[in-house]
């Protein structure tokens, strides 16, 4: 009996310990509640604008000191800003020299709404039709920087889009800035005998080597060219080494796509008499390094892609169009026919072997160029393109200084630019055709991830 007096008298102790305990820490958390609160409230109360700034700041960063080349940043109001509304370069901020012209260059999105924003930059593949910079100013000007082909942004392939730019740097001579040439380094590359495999040793590699190569590995493009491949392979033995219709394999270390670039890789490719040239999509002036690399390394490119290609050959005989051939079947008969006659081969090789590039236009353009492609002595494409805007920008406010209507509002432009940028380079039906089919594939694809619950 006693012993359960000394429980309950035990148990009553420790109820009465508990309940101390938890008033203590009640109080405790009260008090440091009035103690946020009132912080909150005098934050609120004092620095409530600075507060509202510091989300953007810390999404868009500022320029830091180290990244202007002037002494404080209230110069920027001396300089038209350049918004890359799509962060191509992650400049936070840079003054660019242009020229006689400056400009600031940012992604900085806080500028926004600054008075000396005066250009916004677009990066085709990030561009968003539902991310833009709306209501649109009068005196913003808008530019496009779009390398890629319509598999890439369906959209910018269409008037209602297009014409929303007033300069763009694409792979249409009829650009701005005209990108045709981005895959190609020179004209003295294309003359280089570096990776030339003479004729004679050919002949004798056929005899385990086919006379036509292909390395593919995006096998759903618009242009459909396994399709043809696949076609052409049941009429003339192909070698394959891509993830596209593949029959032979690369050594494990060129395995890699990273690698069709390797010394390693060009000297096998450079093996064989013909490879097949295939661009992703058919529009003119879309011309990859499918086209360039075969001429870098002496191989006679069997080419099926821009209807326009043959305003940029380097000869008239230094590449064998698919567009020429009916089938599959006769394209396949009259690489046989090549193949076995030296004379009718070397026909498509002697520019290379006497260095003779004769086309004007793409001498021109190469010469012409504002910008280099893997050289150190000139600037890349991007910064040219900046440039080009800045220059732009420049010419319309000196104009506007003088009184003088400004050049290439939009308004202006667009039947000309339309016609440049749209038309000429998707002048055949072929490619505004391609660009339908990736919207419809686009759409497909989103209707069945909403229905199966994943968009």
């Amino acid at each position: 009996m006693v012993w359960i007096q000394r429980r309950k008298l035990l148990a009553s102790c420790l109820c009465i310990t508990a309940s101390v305990f938890l008033l203590v820490t009640l109080q405790v958390v009260v008090e440091l509640g009035k103690l946020e609160r009132k912080k909150f409230k005098n934050s609120n109360g004092q620095d409530r604008h600075a507060t509202m700034e510091e989300e953007p700041t810390h999404l868009y960063p500022l320029p830091g000191k180290e990244a202007l080349n002037w002494k404080n940043k209230s110069e920027t109001d001396n300089y038209p800003i350049m918004l890359w509304w799509s962060p191509l370069t992650g400049e936070t901020g840079r003054l660019g020299q242009c020229g006689a012209d400056a400009c600031f260059f940012t992604i900085n999105r806080t500028y926004l709404h600054h008075h000396m924003t005066k250009a916004f930059l677009f990066y085709g593949t990030d561009f968003n039709i539902d991310s833009l910079p709306l209501p649109r100013k009068a005196h913003h000007d808008w530019a496009l920087f779009h390398e890629e082909s319509p598999k890439n942004n369906y959209k910018l392939f269409h008037k209602p889009v297009i014409t929303l730019f007033n300069y763009t740097a694409t792979f249409s001579r009829h650009s701005h800035l005209p990108l045709t040439t981005q895959y190609l380094e020179g004209v003295e590359v294309l003359k280089s005998l570096r990776y030339l495999v003479p004729l004679r040793s050919k002949n004798i590699l056929r005899r385990r080597l086919a006379p036509l190569v292909y390395v593919q590995s995006d096998c759903d493009p618009p242009s459909d060219r396994d399709s043809y491949v696949r076609e052409l392979m049941t009429h003339v033995e192909v070698d394959s080494y891509g993830e596209c219709l593949r029959n032979k394999d690369l050594p494990p270390q060129l395995k890699n796509p990273a690698s069709m670039d390797a010394d390693g890789f060009y000297r096998i490719i450079a093996q064989y008499k013909f490879i097949l040239a295939f661009e992703n999509a058919v529009c003119d002036d879309y011309i990859t390094e499918k086209f360039w690399r075969p001429l870098k390394l002496g191989v006679v490119p069997v080419y099926y892609g821009s209807p326009s290609i043959a305003d940029w050959l380097p000869s008239n005989r230094s590449a064998i169009l698919v567009s020429e051939f009916a089938h599959p079947r006769e394209l396949a008969s009259y690489i046989r026919q090549l193949d076995h006659d030296d004379r009718l081969y070397e026909a498509y090789i002697e520019w290379k072997l006497k260095g003779e590039v004769s086309n004007q236009r793409l001498l021109t353009a190469l010469k012409e160029r504002k910008w280099g492609v893997q050289d150190v002595h000139q600037d890349n494409y991007i910064d040219a393109f900046e440039c080009m805007v800045c220059s732009k920008v420049w010419d319309n406010i000196r104009l506007q200084e003088k009184g003088q209507r400004q050049r290439t509002r939009r308004s202006e432009k667009t039947g000309r630019h339309f016609a440049g940028f749209a038309i000429a380079p998707f002048r055949s039906n072929e490619c505004l055709r391609q660009s339908v089919t990736m919207r419809r594939k686009s759409a497909a694809a989103q209707s069945y991830l909403k229905v199966t619950g994943q968009w």
